[in-house]
């Protein structure tokens, strides 16, 4: 996940200031050099670091805050004020014509960035809206371009207009406008061609499309695993075409994130969506509080709760509230709660989320292939042993290893497993149930 290593630099300097009665000004300069050091090393542009400790510190020696009754804790809330506002302060939405006219996108970016796939799931998710949009092809240059957005618009269920790589990107997107009026698309998203770099060409076809076609928005997609070459990526696109909002991919990788906190500053421009995974809603909308308590490690309980609302079944969620309460859930339910984790996006990433469960999980291993190892011991047991674990014996353990070809303290180490997360599942549930849910009473499926 990106900002792993700035989350837990900057809670290791805010464990420090909390421990501290007192602050002095000598206190706050030397946990802003830290903050410095964290922000620089995952790749934030320096200019926005500078400013931003400038800020920050200015604001954290003031009386109010030193001789406050908890100066710790005021100074972490500063951080979180400036940094919400480096990144936009607020989620800012595509901005779409009135009424039934129609709302030309062109989506821009570098080759390699996941322009495409990203085009295509931004199409869904209008879709999923209640929009009809419709994807057209424009880039003619790189091999199987055409037939990639074709095969993910078919993923999505969204038509994809096309004219062969022989024809001119100008006429083809002005083409689709004719095309989407005929048929009634409100909607229209133009995937031009990426680079391997910038170059001229590449711009003056934009600038081209944008001459002949009425654009609306120009959406640059980026990718975060290039950390400041995303952020200068961005910067001359706006200044050369000129670019509405920019979308964020691979934000799940092995990535510092630097890009996220500075491409706001830099251009201008908002942060729209964040690419989080390969799945539909693993686009997801940016919103910088959200992010900011995630870096900071207080939790995103309400992407969490988001989450859980697209994927859970309502009924289903209170049929396993009455269960956990009843102290009766088996192995059946635990199955069914392996499916719903992986639904939401992996065990990691949805405990993640849980303020406070980030240093808890460190160093545990929550690889989510152990999901499906998991599944294979259980669908090793009778039907009866799940609906039952407390009948399962030694001789049974025995057995079901076999079944499985898994050891048996494998089996030992579920059995005992089931038992804890049992427990801990009852105690989430108390803790989340009917909080923040927007369908009455909704519960996380603990």
């Amino acid at each position: 996940m990106a900002f792993e290593s700035l989350s837990e630099k900057l809670q290791n300097v805010f464990k420090n200031l909390r421990g501290k009665g007192r602050l002095s000004e000598d206190d706050v300069k030397a946990a802003m050099k830290e903050v410095k050091r964290a922000l620089l090393e995952a790749d934030v542009n320096f200019k926005v670091v500078k400013t931003f400790i400038k800020t920050v510190q200015e604001r954290a020696v003031g009386q109010d805050v030193l001789n406050g009754l908890n100066p710790g804790q005021m100074v972490i809330k500063i951080v979180k004020e400036e940094m919400e506002s480096l990144m936009g302060s607020t989620m800012t939405e595509i901005d779409m014509k009135p009424g039934n006219e129609i709302t030309v996108i062109l989506m821009a970016g570098l080759q390699g960035a996941g322009k495409t796939t990203t085009t295509a799931k931004l199409a869904g998710q209008y879709k999923q809206k209640g929009k009809r949009p419709l994807l057209v092809a424009c880039d003619v240059y790189r091999p199987a371009a055409i037939k990639q957005l074709q095969v993910n618009g078919e993923k999505q269920g969204v038509p994809v207009f096309s004219m062969g790589d022989k024809q001119n990107p100008v006429d083809i997107a002005k083409a689709s406008i004719e095309h989407a009026e005929k048929n009634n698309n409100n909607i229209v998203i133009l995937d031009t061609a990426g680079r391997l770099h910038i170059d001229e060409d590449m711009m003056n076809e934009l600038i081209a499309i944008k001459a002949q076609v009425d654009v609306h928005q120009t959406i640059l997609v980026v990718d975060a695993m290039t950390g400041q070459d995303a952020v200068n990526v961005a910067k001359d696109f706006n200044e050369k075409v000129g670019i509405d909002g920019i979308i964020i991919t691979k934000m799940d990788g092995d990535t510092r994130g630097g890009a996220a906190l500075s491409i706001r500053s830099v251009t201008g421009k908002p942060i729209l969506y964040v690419g989080m995974g390969e799945k539909l809603e693993d686009l997801q909308q940016f919103y910088p509080d959200r992010m900011t308590s995630r870096i900071l490690g207080m939790g995103d309980v309400l992407t969490l709760i988001e989450k859980a609302e697209a994927n859970v079944d309502e009924e289903k969620a209170k049929e396993m509230q009455q269960k956990l309460k009843k102290a009766s859930f088996n192995f059946n339910d635990y199955l069914e709660q392996m499916e719903q984790v992986k639904k939401m996006g992996g065990l990691s990433d949805m405990l993640s989320m849980i303020p406070g469960m980030g240093n808890q999980l460190k160093g545990v291993n929550l690889d989510d292939s152990m999901l499906d190892k998991t599944a294979c011991i259980i669908y090793s047991m009778t039907n009866e042993e799940r609906e039952n674990p407390e009948i399962i014996t030694p001789p049974r353990k025995k057995r079901i290893a076999a079944g499985a070809g898994v050891p048996i303290a494998e089996v030992n180490r579920l059995c005992k497993q089931f038992q804890n997360q049992k427990k801990m599942m009852k105690q989430m549930s108390g803790m989340m149930g009917g909080k923040g849910g927007r369908k009455g009473g909704f519960k996380l499926p603990f």
